[in-house]
């Protein structure tokens, strides 16, 4: 991912308002960020936690999505996989994100949900940068086509982002 500034993650939002883009908060360290390890940025708010946001590649351009996690699964003893990467985590670190769609279908409150790592750093566990409590099978996929398939599950997701489907 090419590195971003302030003013370009903003602007990339598209499921909040311009007073939301703004106000939002960035993720920490973002100065110092080692963009070339970055397939997309995603963070939670530290101060509301429910609060969570991710800029990607999306075509030609850098598409920016707020989302809303769900209350936290109670049970560590179940374990649940990451749409985007397919990291097998314990319940507990999986998330129920749900993202406003694009338009109308999302002003009338039509939203789009997914599983993903709970901390949003998908990257960092196929890069064995981070390792999730539970026993991951090894996937012998060169990190390049891991990757790729990571960013077609985030597109996945973001089409339907994108998608005002009000009748």
């Amino acid at each position: 991912m090419q590195p971003l500034d302030e003013t370009r993650i903003r602007k990339s939002f598209i499921n909040c308002s311009k007073g939301e883009a703004q106000r939002l908060a960035l993720p920490p360290g973002l100065t110092g960020l080692d963009w070339s390890e970055v397939d997309f940025l995603g963070w939670r708010d530290p101060k509301a936690a429910q609060n969570a946001y991710l800029v990607a590649p999306y075509g030609d351009e850098v598409v920016g999505v707020a989302l809303r996690a769900a209350a936290k699964h109670r049970s560590s003893v179940k374990s649940s996989v990451c749409a985007f990467c397919g990291t097998i985590h314990a319940a507990t670190d999986v998330s129920l994100f749900a993202a406003r769609r694009v338009g109308a279908a999302g002003k009338q409150g039509n939203t789009v949900g997914t599983y993903a790592c709970a901390d949003l750093a998908c990257g960092l566990y196929l890069r064995g940068k981070r390792r999730p409590a539970v026993h991951n099978p090894v996937d012998r996929a060169p990190l390049e086509e891991r990757v790729e398939r990571m960013l077609a599950n985030l597109a996945r997701f973001l089409d339907e982002v994108t998608t005002d489907n009000v009748s």
